[in-house]
């Protein structure tokens, strides 16, 4: 009976194991195709191309920390070099990337010596070994090889530094606790009730103790006396000064020549993505005009004293409240500076200071320099001239026959007459002011007076015996006055405008005859 049972289950035995011998070829089979498909997407020209990549873009990242006070990037940047040197040290030493994608992964692709990366790139440099003698790795991918290995070996020099800045950004701004690796919950060591606050690196560090309060808290100073804050006695806080270590630049320099080295022996080399480059393209994009602006304006861009600009919002250049920037680095009016009207004398040069206040141009006040603005309508600036037949006899008379006072004290007063509109002058009933509705293609006239105060003077210096016998040199004064023109030619979707401006006509330097007034004697 019981063998009679045996027999009975004997071909379903056998059916069951010739199933699994051909389920097993099946899998091998499958497994083959699935290291076959691994080994072609996990070359060592992909790799390492990816491997490269990330660390040309570390290294941008970490110039950026280095110039900036945000704790959260320093922090970020420091997790980051460390992860990019595990991965770049277990792809030098790996066995899986083959130089061969049609290799099977269950051979070697850098087999005994390759496990010291240092020993083999020095040997070559040495050409004790021959490069033809290695297996797998190709004169150009052994450049590669050694190029990455020299690079992260470079960077990893910064590890220790990055900590010591990152205690220094502390300073600055709160460094918060990271969470655990493990994910579990840690309750705040004095209030334990309290909800312990995690950092987020994408966002800017907290300021430690700073509360700006949102109104103009600048003091405007003249000459002779200065104008009430809007709160007394408040200091508004000194931004930091942050300076990268030159040693740091030094490192990331060098590693960024053993990658430019990496990246040479790629065949589309000229492809590989350059995020400085990128950065400043996009920081000229945002501010800047664009180039074809100025090949469609090229024959009026040929005449002298003529230009292309872009007019900036007011706020373009305002640092954000509670918020902590470098004091050394340039700011976007420091990046996109007013255009240049006139040939500059010395560091003298005048220009145009026009930006965008509520969606009005606005010539921007600047020390005693003032200036008052007006719309002519749509005249193109090659109609316009020194003697302004083209515009209204009101206003031509206006702006040609205006004359500056000569004290200071009354060009101070001027200066605010005008930026108040309770100046005398007017058309229509309406004041000249030094700000004027933007309409697209129109033309606008512009009067505009700029002094270079002599240093003794704007500082309020005291003046010395020893320089009480170079007197005349000390109040010797630069200035400018000119008439303007420019015309609305393209408005953006962020509310700023592209203008070309011609210098119509250079009046003699006005003068100041008060100046030895002001002088303060010890």
């Amino acid at each position: 009976m019981k063998y009679t049972f045996l027999s009975f289950l004997l071909p379903f035995c056998l059916l069951a194991n010739i199933e699994s011998a051909f389920a097993g070829e099946a899998d091998w089979q499958s497994s083959s195709n699935r290291d076959r498909k691994s080994t072609q997407a996990e070359s060592f020209e992909m790799v390492s191309r990816r491997l490269v990549t990330q660390q040309v873009n570390l290294i941008f990242r970490i110039e950026q920390a280095l110039q900036n006070p945000d704790s959260n990037k320093m922090r970020a940047v420091g997790g980051q070099l460390v992860t990019q040197t595990v991965a770049v040290e277990g792809f030098l030493k790996s066995r899986r990337y083959s130089a061969d994608s049609r290799r099977s992964l269950r051979r070697p692709a850098f087999p005994g010596q390759y496990a010291d990366p240092q020993t083999l790139c020095n040997q070559n440099q040495g050409s004790s070994v021959p490069i033809d003698s290695i297996p797998l790795l190709t004169a150009s991918n052994l450049k590669i090889y050694c190029s990455l290995y020299n690079s992260s070996r470079e960077l990893s020099k910064l590890t220790p530094m990055l900590d010591v800045l990152l205690s220094r950004r502390g300073e600055l701004t709160v460094v918060r606790e990271l969470p655990l690796v493990s994910g579990e919950k840690q309750s705040d060591l004095v209030l334990p009730m309290s909800p312990v606050s995690r950092p987020n690196l994408h966002q800017r560090a907290t300021p430690h103790a700073i509360l700006e309060p949102e109104v103009d808290h600048t003091a405007k100073v003249y000459v002779g006396k200065s104008r009430k804050r809007a709160i007394s006695n408040y200091v508004p806080p000194v931004q930091p000064a942050i300076k990268p270590p030159s040693t740091a630049l030094t490192t990331l320099k060098n590693a960024e020549k053993f990658l430019a080295t990496a990246i040479s022996e790629f065949p589309d080399a000229n492809n590989f993505h350059n995020p400085r480059k990128t950065a400043a393209e996009l920081d000229r994009l945002t501010y800047d005009i664009y180039l074809p602006e100025k090949q469609l304006y090229q024959k009026l861009l040929s005449m002298p004293n003529t230009g292309i600009f872009r007019v900036l919002s007011s706020q373009a250049d305002v640092r954000p409240l509670n918020t902590v920037e470098n004091r050394s680095q340039k700011n976007v009016l420091g990046r996109y500076p007013f255009p240049v009207l006139v040939e500059p004398k010395g560091d003298f040069m005048p220009n145009l200071p026009l930006q965008i206040v509520k969606g009005k141009f606005q010539l921007l006040p600047q020390g005693v320099n003032y200036g008052f603005i007006t719309e002519v309508g749509d005249i193109p600036l090659n109609q316009l001239d020194a003697s302004l037949q083209a515009v209204a006899p009101e206003k031509r008379n206006i702006f040609i026959n205006y004359q500056p006072p000569k004290k200071l004290n009354a060009l101070q007063a001027e200066r605010q007459k005008i930026i108040t509109g309770k100046h005398q002058f007017s058309i229509a009933n309406q004041p000249i002011l030094n700000m004027v509705d933007a309409k697209l293609n129109n033309t606008y006239l512009v009067r505009n007076l700029q002094f270079q105060l002599p240093e003794i003077i704007a500082n309020n210096q005291p003046l010395t015996r020893k320089q009480r016998r170079y007197l005349d040199q000390l109040l010797e004064m630069q200035s400018s006055d000119v008439i303007v023109a420019f015309r609305l030619v393209s408005r953006r979707t962020d509310g700023t405008y592209t203008i070309i401006w011609r210098v119509l006509q250079e009046f003699n330097d006005p003068k100041i005859d008060d100046l030895d007034d002001y002088l303060q004697y010890q």
